[in-house]
């Protein structure tokens, strides 16, 4: 039977490849981090550790959504799910011993390779769900559950590589994660459903760009939106928690490990749930495709408030209250990012076509990718030069960048009312 005689099928199935492939995204990027903190890595130094699996990112997803057009959604989900395979397998070979230029090279060769993958699986997960939702309104309250759903466990993803650092250490906790997504690829490849497009044999690369002005500007708004996010997550403050819970609280090195990636874990699994629930938080059932898409510059002020007065804080306290007063703030900031989020996936999809939705989305993610790396760098160099302080207000700039766009969002012209 086939994935459209069988959507909740078809929809389980790449779900769970898309949560088994997001447990090892998460998982691998606090081992790096960890890892090579306390190998002795400078901030700057652990942000160059990411920036090709971000740039790999953008390209991924214009060839991504190509590709699929081209090819088929299940023959790159599949590709995305094995190149993770081998990127955690090749990342075992990585020798203490060798010199800090060369291991840092490595280590973003085979981060560039796990960027594909994720970019891969991302793109045919959520371009599958534009094709399986029932025409009954139920698109938002899809979408949002898958995208919700992921987050949570890519948020359990941080606190297990967290914890298989401390009790396996590096390579054995790299082996494992290899083998268990190598399973789940295997059970995939048993149990999709057939009928998912297989791709059409003229379709043009220079497709991939889109003409309509709600794709674009969503597109920018996506950017600055994940770029304000990276800006104090991939290096900032897990390095600012680690640092000060073992230097200033004077905390063993092994239970701080487990408090930076329990918060991180904590972070995207509360805001993986809000995301699943945003449609009810916006009252979206009964709401039209212009309303939601007017509302996307709304929920952007927290992001820009929030960021400047935890610097402000950072300023003037220190220790453990300054700590807690943090871990309230970013989980103030979480909480209405994950409404921006889910709200954004659901608007790309909406703007779509049925026929253009690869192309679309692999457009909108590449911008996605974009903000990451430039959120990566900035936390890095911000943080160096000037601490939590600096990581902070800048991620305040990135939103207010993001509202800029959001702002130029034409409320959805040219595309029909859509209930949700």
């Amino acid at each position: 039977m086939s994935a459209a005689d069988r959507p909740l099928a078809a929809y389980a199935t790449v779900t769970a490849a898309y949560w088994a492939f997001m447990l090892t995204d998460g998982a691998l990027r606090m081992l790096v981090l960890l890892h090579f903190h306390e190998l002795g890595f400078s901030p700057v130094q652990l942000a160059f550790l990411f920036t090709l699996y971000e740039v790999a990112g953008m390209v991924t997803n214009l060839a991504a959504g190509w590709l699929a057009a081209r090819f088929g959604l299940t023959r790159t989900l599949y590709l995305g799910l094995g190149v993770q395979v081998v990127a955690l397998a090749v990342l075992t070979r990585l020798d203490p011993g060798w010199a800090v230029t060369l291991s840092v090279t490595f280590v973003m060769l085979t981060q560039a390779a796990s960027g594909v993958a994720k970019d891969l699986t991302k793109m045919s997960a959520k371009s599958a769900v534009k094709l399986l939702a029932p025409g009954d309104g139920a698109l938002f309250r899809w979408v949002a559950a898958l995208t919700g759903s992921k987050n949570a466990v890519k948020g359990l993803g941080f606190f297990l590589g967290a914890a298989l650092l401390a009790w396996l250490g590096f390579q054995a906790a790299l082996w494992s994660m290899a083998g268990a997504l190598a399973l789940i690829l295997l059970a995939v490849l048993v149990f999709m459903p057939t009928g998912l497009p297989q791709g059409r044999k003229g379709a043009k690369f220079s497709e991939v760009f889109s003409k309509d002005p709600a794709v674009n500007w969503l597109s920018a708004a996506r950017m600055f939106l994940f770029g304000a996010r990276d800006t104090w997550f991939v290096v900032g403050i897990p390095v600012f928690f680690q640092a000060t819970l073992t230097g200033a609280l004077g905390w063993d090195t092994r239970d701080a490990f487990f408090a930076v990636g329990g918060f991180m874990a904590v972070w995207i699994i509360l805001y993986g749930a809000v995301q699943a629930g945003a449609p009810r938080m916006l009252r979206a059932k009964g709401r039209d495709l212009t309303s939601l898409a007017r509302g996307a510059a709304s929920w952007l002020t927290g992001l820009i408030v929030i960021p400047l007065l935890l610097a402000l804080a950072a300023m003037t306290l220190s220790g453990a209250p300054l700590v807690a007063v943090v871990v309230i703030g970013l989980f103030a900031f979480g909480a209405i990012f994950a409404v921006n989020s889910s709200l954004h996936s659901f608007l790309i999809l909406a703007f779509s076509t049925g026929e253009r939705v690869t192309l679309d989305v692999g457009f909108y993610y590449m911008s996605n990718a974009a903000g990451r790396l430039l959120g990566t760098l900035l936390s890095g160099i911000s943080f160096q030069l000037g601490g939590l302080p600096a990581c902070l207000a800048t991620a305040a700039a990135m939103a207010a960048l993001s509202l800029v766009a959001a702002r130029k969002l034409p409320g959805g012209a040219g595309h029909a009312p859509s209930l949700v």
